[in-house]
């Protein structure tokens, strides 16, 4: 009999995942469904919102969350991958699952993972494990709602065990071809595949060819497919402080005088997304002041996140061309006449000149590093060919942090400083300024008795506690 190792704190937890890092990028459902079958199942006994997309999935899964917490819905979420710490992926009524509630849920699936290993002479993989411990996690709490993030494409993605009730594919670009295929279509079959039959499919903008790809999935699948312009739009947006003001014309309701603080045109698409979402899964208009509250806490850590003031240093996840071409935007439109400095690090089998041409004219220096990932491309190859694609003056450093510090050096207090290419480096680098706690917590409702029942004799009771 296979004796499972013994979980009893969060450095353990760590260590039985460490363990598996090895087992890399694995595509199929075959290990994943078979060990969450012998758990009982645990991601079926919950309804779940599953998204995909090339960008912007953390960002719709969490406004997703925000929006039915704020209705007092019980939420959970998983995300992938973390910025800094592992328990990022599990969140539960808004707020990250502390130590105790991860090591716990890695208890809960050691015996059945070493099992399931042992018996099949495989080994589930990382991302394997995160999924199933979500699904516990999430079972444990007795959730109303979880909202899943892919992790890689959809259709062998290990989410896809779901039976989802909706189905979001925030939008399609080109990225993971090595995975994925090297055109949109290809690329939008492989996400699509997450809809199940007679579900409900949420799309964002997408393009032409995805949008034939959604139409033949719909059609195939009976489902109800909501579909950005046609069923819910954004009918008003202006760059704020801060953030943005917008109007968003839902798919049940209206919804006005929206203040968005996030950066980026593109994060207003993705609330759109996230309100239809929610208004599907529930199944009417949202309450517009409770909408208006959600919004108004929304965060986006490591997304167009705003870490440092003086010089501005601005954190972004950007990882594919579509990624920074959201970031030149953003920074046209709501820093126009600022001169940035860019801090870049660059993962995997991606094209450096690709990822910086749009902001071609907008930095004029290039501070290159790379993450603790092993996935990191060379620093001195990330400067070579973004400052020759940029035209501007490049070094590679061997640290991120002596990268930023000599970014905002060189930017003055009146510059700013954008790190971007790598979520591995938005999170090393987000953590020096990051301070307090993520206010996004605040829209999730809590209904608690007007009376603490335990302070009361039964004779004052209006109810008998024997009925």
């Amino acid at each position: 009999m296979v004796q499972p190792p013994s979980i009893e704190s969060r450095a353990d937890a760590i260590g039985f995942l460490d363990r598996r890092i090895g087992s890399g990028v694995q595509p199929g459902l075959e290990r994943i469904s078979g060990l969450l079958q012998a758990m009982g199942d645990p991601q079926l006994t919950y309804p779940t919102i599953h998204v995909a997309g090339t960008n912007g999935k953390t960002t719709v899964t969490r406004m997703v969350q925000q929006i039915l917490g704020a209705h007092g819905l019980t939420t959970a979420g998983f995300t992938s991958p973390h910025l800094t710490t592992i328990e990022e992926r599990f969140m539960v009524h808004g707020e990250i699952a502390d130590a105790d509630t991860f090591a716990g849920g890695v208890r809960d699936i050691a015996w059945f993972v070493t099992s399931y290993e042992a018996e099949h002479d495989t080994t589930i993989t990382y991302f394997e494990l995160t999924v199933a411990i979500a699904a516990t996690i999430f079972a444990n709490a007795a959730v109303d709602v979880a909202v899943f993030e892919v992790g890689l494409g959809g259709r062998l993605d290990a989410t896809n065990v779901l039976d989802a009730d909706v189905s979001v594919i925030t939008g399609i670009d080109i990225d993971h071809t090595e995975f994925l295929g090297s055109t949109v279509r290809e690329i939008a079959g492989e996400k699509m595949a997450i809809v199940k039959d007679g579900g409900v499919m949420v799309t964002g903008r997408l393009p032409a060819d995805a949008e034939e790809v959604a139409a033949a999935r719909a059609e195939a699948v009976g489902a109800n497919w909501i579909r950005s312009g046609r069923d819910y739009d954004v009918v008003g947006a202006e760059v704020a402080v801060g953030g943005w003001h917008c109007s968003i014309d839902g798919v049940f309701g209206e919804y006005e005088d929206l203040y968005l603080p996030v950066h980026g045109r593109h994060q207003v698409d993705n609330l759109a997304t996230a309100i239809a979402t929610a208004e599907m899964f529930i199944g009417r208009t949202l309450d517009p002041e409770s909408v208006r509250f959600a919004v108004g806490s929304m965060s986006t850590p490591g997304r167009l996140e705003v870490v440092r003031r003086r010089p501005v240093v601005l954190v972004d996840g950007a990882h594919n061309t579509q990624g920074f071409q959201g970031l030149s935007t953003t920074l046209n439109e709501e820093f126009p006449t600022m001169p940035w400095k860019l801090v870049l690090g660059v993962r995997g089998e991606r094209s450096i000149e690709q990822l910086v041409a749009p902001l071609r004219g907008i930095v004029d220096s290039v501070f290159a590093a790379a993450a603790d990932d092993p996935a990191a491309v060379d620093p001195q190859v990330v400067a070579s060919l973004a400052g020759s694609t940029l035209g501007v003056g490049a070094v590679a450093y061997d640290s991120p942090a002596l990268a930023l510090a000599e970014a905002i050096d060189a930017a003055g207090p009146e510059g700013g400083v954008v790190v971007a290419g790598s979520l591995y480096l938005a999170g090393d680098l987000r953590e020096v300024y990051r301070t307090g706690d993520d206010r996004s917590v605040e829209a999730h409702l809590r209904f608690e008795p007007e009376v603490d029942l335990g302070d009361l004799d039964e004779g004052d009771l209006p109810i008998d506690l024997d009925d």
